[in-house]
Order: C-alpha cells, then structure tokens, then sequence
C-alpha cells in the first residue's frame, strides 16, 4: 500500500501549531516558577523543627509520586466541581503540573540541602546571621547550583507531560495537533512535525535552563 506525503495543510495550520507551542510553554514557564518555589518550600519543611509539617509534606510528595499524573489531573479539574471548586482548564492545567512537579522537585532540592556541610550554616549562625538569611542566602544557593542539572531534567520532562493536559481541552500543542489532523486527515504529518516542534522547545529549553543557570548561579553548570 503506497502513502504520499503531504505538506500543504502546514500552511494553513502553522498558526494554530504556533499557538499551541506558545500556551506549552506558557504553562511551562508557570509550572516551573511556582513548583520550583513549592518544592522549596517543602525541602526545608521536611527537615524544619515541625513535625506535623514534615508529616504533612511526606504523605502530599507520596501521594503524587505514587498516582498518574492523569489521574492527578482529572481530580482537579472533573473532581473539585463536586465540592464547590470550579477552576478552568488551564488554571486546572497549572496546579496540576505545578502540584505534580513540586512533589518531585521536593526530593531533588532536599538532596541539594543535605549535601551542603552544617559548618557553613554553624559558620554563618556563628557570624550573627538569623536562621532564615542562612537558608536564602547561604544553604540554599549552593543546593541549587548542585541540583540544577536535576532540576533541569525534571523541568523538560514536566513540559513534555504537558501533553497530557489535552484531555481536558486545553489548547496546547497536543491538542492543537489532534484537531488539525482531524480536519486534514494527514495524521503522519501532523505528529512528525509536532515531534519535531517537541524536540526543538526540548532542547531550546535546555540550553536556556543551562545558561539562566550559568547567569545567576554561577560557573559549574553543564
């Protein structure tokens, strides 16, 4: 069976591959401010003197590490209604990455936490500093720039899974990608050029990621 390809529908569907792409990465740039500020959050509080906080923060990352994130996804946005919370779907899109990610990120940041030596925080307590200015602008600095690499990766991988948000009708690339094939019938081109538009914001991002990270923290980041 012969099969001829065909890129005359790209003309007319750029424009809606282009605003997929750019709500991709909309939602990237958010899910990656506010988890990455989330996990930090809960990287101190699982080592902070609290322990109903360390408890709560334990049971919240292996709840999420231990469910899909569809079905993480699918609670938030077709589960909240039932009591009250009505979100749209791209602000159900964003907690949901945001909440998934962090969980993850959690782990990473209190890995980069406890490879920091206690003298330099006994130093800088030592020095007059109060225990919050150690954490911001001593120990948490220097775990950020080792995990970084980590962060990195989990921040790529979290924009790939974005995809997953499609299924409650958000127009990001996925989605964009299935309604034109169903109007052009060209389902082979269409994934082959989205998984090429994946591909380039994949290492578009990384380079970015990389050199943000060489910017405001220093040299060492590869």
């Amino acid at each position: 069976m012969s099969y001829s390809l065909g890129f005359d529908w790209l003309w007319g569907g750029a424009g809606a591959l282009a605003y997929g792409a750019g709500m991709t990465l909309f939602l990237i740039a958010c899910t990656t401010v506010f988890g990455t500020l989330l996990s930090v959050f809960g990287a101190a509080a699982r080592r902070g003197r609290f322990g109903w906080l360390r408890r709560a923060v334990g049971i919240y990352v292996e709840v999420i590490r231990n469910t899909p994130f569809l079905v993480q996804l699918f609670f938030i946005f077709f589960g909240l209604p039932s009591i009250g919370i009505h979100l749209n779907p791209v602000t159900a899109a964003i907690l949901a990455m945001t909440l998934n990610m962090a969980a993850y990120t959690t782990e990473v940041v209190g890995a980069g936490l406890d490879a920091i030596p206690t003298g330099q925080s006994e130093a800088a307590l030592a020095l007059g500093l109060k225990p919050r200015h150690v954490f911001f602008k001593v120990v948490l600095p220097q775990a950020l720039k080792v995990i970084f690499p980590a962060l990195t990766s989990q921040i790529v991988i979290m924009m790939l899974e974005s995809a997953v948000v499609s299924q409650i009708s958000v127009r990001e690339l996925a989605q964009e990608a299935d309604l034109l094939q169903a109007r052009t019938f060209r389902s082979f081109e269409t994934y082959l050029v989205v998984t090429m538009i994946y591909l380039a914001m994949s290492a578009s991002l990384r380079r970015l990621l990389i050199a943000g990270g060489r910017r405001f923290l220093g040299a060492g980041i590869s």
